[in-house]
């Protein structure tokens, strides 16, 4: 039963119990230039009624520290279903700050702490793991699972399905539903940008 918090004056209606957790890797996170990602959760909230959290990044111990305050300190934690997380990167690492770091050493990292969360990718990096890998990934950390995309930005990037496959999660918490429900009514932007899921 989804419960409605009452609508104050010029605030969209959220559906509190459900939230998007975007992590997203900038240069410096001193700059205060909005991005085209925050502008996109703008839009998902407005458009869906999906409320998310957004944070920026520039060091690996700036996202270890990020999602150790979501995990530790933030009595929300179970609503959020999944983590956005907007980093370059390439097939099986991630880049901050021009340094990479692999999925494994991420998965150290949060060893247990991501239990029944998706990790979803925007475009900004490939997410192309192989079976080991991804299945290393999934029992460390114990995540649900990990999404994102096989095919690298080009000119397209994969904001507007993001905000669908959000907002699919809304309706229903069955992930494979979803991702069937995406290609379903997204067919051509899935193969475009290879959508991918790995639980």
């Amino acid at each position: 039963m989804l419960q409605k918090r009452q609508k104050l004056p010029q605030e969209q209606c959220i559906d509190t119990d459900y939230f998007i957790y975007c992590l997203e890797a900038v240069h410096d996170i001193e700059t205060n230039k909005v991005t085209e990602a925050q502008k996109s959760l703008a839009q998902l909230t407005k458009q869906y009624g999906v409320a998310s959290i957004y944070k920026t990044c520039d060091t690996i111990e700036g996202l270890e520290a990020s999602l150790n305050t979501l995990v530790l300190d933030d009595h929300n934690f179970k609503d959020y279903e999944i983590i956005y997380l907007v980093i370059t990167g390439e097939a099986n690492s991630i880049c901050l700050n021009d340094y990479y770091y692999s999925l494994q050493e991420i998965a150290e990292i949060f060893e247990g702490r991501l239990k029944g969360k998706i990790l979803h990718f925007s475009n900004a990096k490939v997410l192309d793991l192989d079976e080991e890998e991804a299945q290393y990934f999934l029992d460390i950390t114990g995540a649900k699972g990990v999404s994102g995309y096989g095919n690298e930005f080009n000119g397209i990037n994969s904001l507007n399905l993001d905000k669908a496959f959000f907002n699919l999660f809304k309706e229903d918490d069955n992930m494979f539903d979803v991702v069937e429900e995406l290609h379903h009514r997204h067919y051509k932007i899935c193969k475009l940008l290879d959508f991918r899921l790995y639980y």
